[in-house]
């Protein structure tokens, strides 16, 4: 049996909206996404916290390689990267991805998603919808 420990969600862009656009920007840079806290109470070991993005994409030229970071404060606990096309068939893009924390030390933390386009001479713009959710529960020894 698990027991919850505390539950924080966000969602920036309730919908598919290019007039309320922006570009990611290219890697060294970063684009911030979403930001969520977390309360971890005392005497709550061993916990996880389960978080969970969908971030809507739209390729608007060459192929974007797009690598979403999430960090625990200033620790990055978790990177993915996806491919965003902008020609062809596909444009729009919702990328979804869940990441886990575990063991983590009690306090507030602030948990951040970041996206950074790696490929030159591309683009990507995030068009929304933007969601991002964190559930923090105290698991068995």
């Amino acid at each position: 049996m698990v027991r919850i420990l505390d539950k924080a969600a966000v969602q920036t862009l309730s919908r598919f909206n290019p007039a309320k656009s922006f570009t990611i920007r290219r890697s060294p840079q970063k684009s911030g996404i979403a930001s969520i806290p977390i309360r971890i109470p005392v005497n709550s070991q061993p916990n996880r916290v389960d978080l969970v993005l969908s971030v809507g994409v739209r390729g608007i030229t060459g192929i974007g390689q797009i690598r979403f970071r999430v960090f625990r404060g200033n620790t990055e606990i978790f990177n993915t990267q996806q491919g965003i096309e902008s020609k062809g068939s596909e444009q729009n893009y919702i990328v979804t991805f869940q990441a886990e924390d575990r063991n983590v030390a009690a306090g507030t933390h602030a948990y951040t998603v970041i996206a950074e386009n790696r490929a030159a001479n591309t683009r990507v713009d995030i068009v929304g919808p933007i969601s991002f959710s964190g559930l923090a529960v105290k698991t068995r020894n």
